[in-house]
């Protein structure tokens, strides 16, 4: 059956006080409405609606890469008028699936229970029980316990707002039924809107079904209004993460200081300590241990690799046996071989470094190919920038480098090299195993006097 989805994003979002569109505020570093658009893709629509308004080419251009068709709701007249909007874009026949841009945390499994329900022909209401209710919509029952309608908060009598079965606002609707009811309904109410809630007794007073459905998770139904709302349901969702990663094996120090904004896949035995951020897509091989205040960003990291704290790894592939850190940083492009160390203050940028060589202390080494057992001293830099083109550093097997060289590029350093302490570098070395180093001097002055302070200063 063809399935259509429409996502209500034309809302002001006045309580986020910000010149940005509420829903491209942002949960597990992607936009709301961006959780929304993935999750309701892997439904297969046959289309996939956007109902926007209020900053609305903010909105378009978030979401350029998807495959989306546009409807504008200007000026917004309520949920009802938000979706009459969408009409001319829908099928005659199949489901809709209405959603919310605010509501980024919905799950698949429950959209598709949705679905499965609406095809018997019903209308399929997400609904929710709520200890504090206020400013929800209540679910109306008969003695049957049939829902008969939703009546909104501001328009409900004190008995009904005991109701404790709220609407979320989500439904499944055959798309016959949104074609025949929405044009009929009106704003007679205390807001003067076309609430999409008056379709359920439309629905009722012709004999036809009206089902609900209770989500999964509570969290999966709460909208976001506000900063406080963003941080409550951030950390309702990384405990979440934090707990399914647990189940799978993997120790937390603390799950509550655990932050995933993106994927994480872990072999056996893996150890994370505490406020450690992972973005992108992130594979911990087996017994990967990494220290707490790391960040970690698209990178491979291969087994029995140890990620001392304060370490900051974009982009990067490291090999097993690896020691990364402390206060190590590894941009994107850097590939570690098996056995490499790489220490305090030290950082690699789109560099190779091959098995068992080192960097263990405040070095930088950017757009370098490092060979085998390499020793790289304190304080080197690669001078791989001229002002305008960056160049190549080529260390072969066994070079051995001093503390406070400067190897400016383009440059070749040979198999087994030996550079001095303190050494530029600026010509390439063909000669195996040379020492190369420039001529200095040291003069001595005996019985130098230290100057002093005058009396009185």
């Amino acid at each position: 059956m063809l399935c259509s989805v429409v996502i209500l994003a034309a809302g002001q979002g006045k309580r986020m006080q910000s010149k940005k569109s509420k829903v491209l505020h942002t949960l597990a570093n992607r936009s709301f409405i961006e959780h929304v658009t993935l999750t309701a893709q892997q439904l297969n629509p046959n289309k996939l609606i956007v109902i926007h308004g209020h900053l609305g080419e903010q909105v378009q251009e978030a979401l350029s890469s998807y495959k989306i068709t546009w409807a504008e709701q200007m000026p917004p007249q309520g949920t009802g008028h938000a979706v009459q909007q969408a009409l001319p874009h829908l099928a005659e026949t199949g489901v809709t699936v209405i959603l919310y841009g605010d509501v980024p945390l919905i799950t698949l499994d429950t959209l598709k229970k949705m679905v499965e329900k609406a095809e018997k022909n019903s209308l399929v209401l997400l609904t929710e029980i709520m200890n504090d209710p206020t400013g929800y919509g209540r679910v109306l029952r008969n003695n049957q316990n049939n829902v008969i309608g939703i009546i909104e908060h501001k328009d409900a009598t004190e008995e009904q707002r005991k109701i404790a079965e709220v609407n979320t606002g989500m439904m499944a609707v055959p798309t016959t039924w949104l074609h025949k009811y929405l044009p009929y309904l009106n704003n007679n109410n205390v807001q003067k809107e076309y609430y999409l809630t008056d379709l359920i007794k439309m629905v009722v007073d012709e004999g036809n079904s009206v089902d609900t459905l209770f989500p999964q998770y509570s969290w999966e139904v709460t909208g976001v209004n506000d900063r406080l709302q963003q941080a409550e349901l951030e950390r309702e969702y990384q405990k979440y993460q934090a707990e399914n990663l647990m189940r799978l094996g993997v120790s937390l120090r603390d799950p509550s200081r655990f932050d995933l904004r993106g994927s994480l896949e872990c072999d056996q035995d893996v150890e994370i300590d505490v406020n450690c951020i992972f973005e992108g897509s992130v594979k911990l091989g087996a017994n990967v241990k990494i220290g707490p205040y790391c960040f970690i960003r698209n990178a491979e990291i291969a087994a029995n690799t140890c990620i001392e704290p304060y370490s900051h790894i974009d982009g990067a592939k490291i090999g097993e046996n690896g020691k990364i850190g402390p206060f190590s940083r590894l941009r994107p492009g850097t590939i570690l071989a098996e056995h490499v160390h790489v220490g305090n203050f030290v950082e690699l940028k789109n560099s190779q470094v091959d098995a068992y060589s080192k960097a263990n202390h405040l070095s930088y080494l950017g757009d370098a190919s490092i060979g085998k057992r390499v020793n790289i001293g304190a304080g080197t830099i690669t001078c791989n920038y001229d002002g305008v083109n960056k160049h190549k550093t080529i260390i072969e097997d066994d070079v051995f480098i001093g503390s406070s060289t400067q190897l400016v590029a383009p440059l070749t350093l040979k198999k087994g090299v030996t550079v001095a302490a303190g050494t530029t570098v600026w010509k390439d070395v063909h000669d195996e195993n040379a020492l190369i180093l420039n001529v200095k001097e040291q003069r001595s002055r005996l019985s130098w006097l230290r100057p002093c302070k005058s009396e009185g200063k």
